[in-house]
Order: structure tokens, then C-alpha cells, then sequence
């Protein structure tokens, strides 16, 4: 196996189990996919980390994960492998799901789409569109409009 296909396996591991320890349900499942949606409502806006959030630091690995993450959701569901070329300059970028019906999807590339475009590039979505059972969107509580105070 290639470095960059160890990572990959290597990376869902990880954010998956930092994901479950910041009270996201990252479990593989298809349905997992829309906490990752959650993840970037809470920690992303406008194509920028929140301050002070978990993309604040090391956003590059964090996007290479999270990619990963979605890719091993849609591969352990619909079976596939990982391509990638350890020698391209942009494999990470470029690391390619190829799924056992003939799809082929670039999971890290739509993740990055999604921290820089939000909701409209969901990864719930991007999951149904191949066919997972992602379940219907959870409903999000209303947030909280801040208060003022005055001094």
C-alpha cells in the first residue's frame, strides 16, 4: 500500500475519533455525513475557520481528514478503493474514491469545496448522490440571536 493510501485510512481514523470527542456522531455511517455538515456550520463561515474553532489550526490536515472521513463512509458502504499517485504534487487533493459501481468521486476535493462554499456544497448530499442512505437532514435548534448589552 502507498504512504498516501496509509494516510487516508490512517486520517478517517483519527478525525473520526476526534470528531466523537468533540460530540459529533462519527461513526461511519452514512448518516455520520451530516455531522460533518454540522461540524462546518459550527466552525466555518464564508470560506474561513472560525476563530478560535477546530479549523483554526491546522486546516490542511483537518480538510485532508475530513475527506477522508467522507470517502471511508462511501467506500465501507459501497464497497471501492482509494487511487492516488504518492508522486503528484497535489495527491492529497487529488486522492480518488473509485466505488464499486463504476462512480468515482474526490471526496477531499468536496470537502474543500464545502469549507469554502458552505451548505450549498453539502456532504450529506454529495453521500446521497451516491447512493448512501443518509436519512433526511436533522433539523438544527434555531440559533441564538446575541443579545445587546449597553453600557
Amino acid at each position: 500500500m502507498s504512504d498516501l493510501l496509509e494516510d487516508v485510512h490512517a486520517a478517517a481514523e483519527w478525525i473520526a475519533e476526534a470528531l466523537k470527542y468533540s460530540g459529533y456522531n462519527a461513526d461511519f455511517s452514512p448518516a455520520s455525513l451530516w455531522e460533518v455538515d454540522r461540524f462546518f456550520d459550527e466552525h466555518s463561515r464564508n470560506g474561513d475557520a472560525v476563530r478560535g474553532g477546530l479549523l483554526s489550526q491546522d486546516l490542511g490536515k483537518r480538510i485532508f481528514a475530513l475527506g477522508a472521513y467522507v470517502g471511508e463512509v462511501i467506500r465501507r458502504d459501497k464497497g471501492g478503493e482509494w487511487h492516488g499517485d504518492d508522486n503528484e504534487s497535489m495527491a492529497e487533493v487529488n486522492i480518488e474514491l473509485h466505488v464499486a459501481d463504476g462512480s468515482i468521486g474526490w471526496p477531499v476535493q468536496r470537502v474543500m469545496k464545502r469549507f469554502k462554499n458552505g451548505e450549498e456544497d453539502s456532504i450529506g448530499v454529495y453521500g446521497a448522490g451516491f447512493g448512501l442512505d443518509v436519512g433526511p437532514r436533522p433539523e438544527r435548534p434555531p440559533q441564538k440571536k446575541p443579545r445587546w448589552k449597553f453600557w
